[in-house]
């Protein structure tokens, strides 16, 4: 781990915009950020894992008022320094505890950063974190893969989503704990550079039950933020929970 920036240190965060290109794409991030200002409805917006503002620079364009939380200080830097970077207030911290002052009609996580808290009772303090901050009728907003298990067959833990001449990456998955991780070999300057990143997978139904120990419940579920319907073929959700009306945090 990358000391006080966990996982996204500078080594990641000087290349995360470079390596995550396709998810910039006008057709892949132009639907979330239209989905969230929609249901920001004129309120403050609150992302947890701000990263390098992909999400929260374009959002913030629209007018909504962003507010982020992240533990990488080498990520938020990349932000900062974009056009339009001091438009995002940012709280340098582990997003499932971290608190900061006001309500927000809107929180949201995207890109399967739910899977960077890597147990259970991380996620569940997530979901009553978000609850504490949102208002009465304030929504929350997790985009994320649906657990790849189809298609590992008997006796494997692997599953690999890139092969190419230089690079190399594989899921590792241990179905008894739901601890996965993505793992990348890469060839730089003739030489292999190996990087690894923890997670837990976490299924549909599990992330509701934490949305109702929080006190909220699910409003929707696409399988994309197109609103495209999801089904038992679906490789990724955008799911929606609200906090219902009248109640405080």
């Amino acid at each position: 781990m990358d000391d006080e920036d966990g996982y996204f240190g500078e080594p990641v965060a000087a290349t995360y915009d470079e390596g995550s290109a396709g998810m910039f794409a006008p057709e892949v991030l132009g639907p979330a950020v239209d989905l969230l200002a929609g249901l920001a409805g004129g309120g403050r917006a609150l992302e947890l894992g701000v990263g390098t503002g992909r999400v929260a620079l374009p959002l913030a364009g629209r007018g909504v008022p962003v507010h982020g939380i992240d533990m990488s200080r080498a990520m938020v830097d990349r932000l900062r320094a974009k056009p339009g970077g001091d438009a995002v207030g940012v709280t340098i911290g582990d997003f499932a505890t971290t608190r900061v002052e006001g309500e927000f009609t809107l929180a949201y996580l995207v890109f399967n950063t739910i899977n960077n808290l890597t147990t259970q009772d991380a996620q569940v303090d997530c979901f009553r974190n978000v609850a504490a901050h949102l208002a009465p009728g304030g929504r929350f907003v997790i985009e994320v893969g649906v657990p790849g298990l189809r298609l590992l067959p008997p006796g494997q833990t692997a599953v690999p989503f890139r092969v190419e001449d230089d690079r190399w990456a594989f899921d590792l998955y241990d179905t008894s704990t739901q601890e996965m991780s993505s793992n990348y070999v890469e060839v730089v300057d003739g030489r292999e550079v190996f990087r690894r990143f923890p997670f837990r997978y976490v299924w549909p139904s599990e992330l509701d039950l934490m949305a109702r120990l929080a006190g909220l419940r699910l409003a929707d579920r696409w399988e994309d933020w197109t609103r495209t319907p999801f089904t038992h073929e679906s490789t990724r959700h955008v799911s929606v929970w609200e906090k219902p009306p009248g109640e405080t945090a």
